[in-house]
């Protein structure tokens, strides 16, 4: 199943998120240079985790700075940061959400309609409530209800449409 590749704007940044595996770079590059955009306007590169289904285009964003759960790169240089409450942006942070993998992270959108989360913490809407590739079911199951409790008018996850949180969003 393709990744949810997302774009974030915000004050300088232009941010993707999980640029992983599509059919080919157009599938990308395409989106956004429909909005006026290209590859080296890429400010920042968020990997939700380090499955090449959510890495494998990174390479389409050369002057990008990628940013996973403990450094920040860019070109050759390697700065340690941990994700947990590092901010790129004025309204975009990063924070660990583990589970999925022991590495995960979330990114947090701050818009004027509230609070947007990129995360591989859901697959979709519907879940799956029991994440069958997980690592620790119990980490995930936390990271879910840490980001529930940030109350995000909106989810996107890590392979499907964004959505809004229920009562009958899995935990």
């Amino acid at each position: 199943m393709a990744p949810t590749v997302a774009l974030i704007r915000d004050t300088g940044a232009v941010i993707v998120v999980d640029p992983g595996m599509v059919p080919s770079p157009a599938a990308i590059l395409s989106p956004l240079a429909s909005l006026g955009l290209d590859a080296n306007a890429v400010t920042d590169v968020v990997f939700s985790h380090h499955h090449p289904d959510h890495t494998l285009s990174a390479a389409l964003f050369p002057d990008a700075a990628f940013h996973d759960h403990w450094a920040v790169y860019r070109h050759d240089l390697w700065q340690d940061c941990d994700a947990e409450g590092f901010s790129i942006s004025p309204n975009v942070g990063l924070i660990r959400a583990p589970g999925h993998s022991a590495e995960d992270i979330a990114t947090l959108a701050w818009t004027d309609r509230g609070l947007v989360v990129f995360t591989h913490a859901w697959w979709t809407a519907k879940g799956p409530a029991v994440d069958p590739y997980a690592v620790d079911p119990e980490a995930l199951h936390r990271s879910r209800a840490r980001i529930l409790d940030f109350r995000p008018y909106l989810i996107v996850p890590g392979h499907g449409s964004a959505f809004a949180p229920s009562a009958d969003t899995p935990l």
